[in-house]
């Protein structure tokens, strides 16, 4: 093979190459357009959008009376009738949880004849995170 032939086939090469990398650089380009477009856009709009998409979402609310550790002799020992004594005082405020974590607390109320709670206090997110730490 001569060095022409070399050349034209490098050249030939060096040419498939850029025909190959010339979708990618133009779907590059076209994805950072996008990109660019979507931020300027999200940026325009009001957060609470962004907070529509969670709005159904089912989370777990409790309301806890109080607490106790108890054996595992205890446990077994418990026996209709048995009264458990909880760590909470009469008249407390019950601790109001979402998925497992307090955020606020309120007092017991009687809505035809089913309990429900009156919230009296939110936990601010300082609060919640001392709570964590315990």
């Amino acid at each position: 093979m001569t060095n022409k032939d070399k050349s034209q086939e490098t050249a030939q090469a060096t040419e498939q190459t850029e025909d190959q990398e010339q979708p990618w650089d133009e779907a590059l380009a076209e994805a950072e357009t996008t990109h660019s477009e979507t931020v300027a856009n999200s940026a325009t709009k009001p957060a609470m959008n962004d907070l529509d998409l969670i709005m159904d979402i089912p989370v777990k609310l409790s309301v806890e009376l109080g607490r106790t550790k108890i054996t595992i002799k205890q446990l077994l020992e418990l026996a209709q009738g048995s009264v458990v004594e909880l760590d909470g005082l009469a008249g407390e405020p019950m601790d109001i949880l979402i998925n497992g974590y307090l955020i606020a607390q309120g007092e017991v109320v009687v809505l035809d004849d089913k309990y429900g709670i009156r919230i009296t206090e939110i936990v601010t997110p300082s609060e919640r995170v001392q709570k964590l730490n315990r």
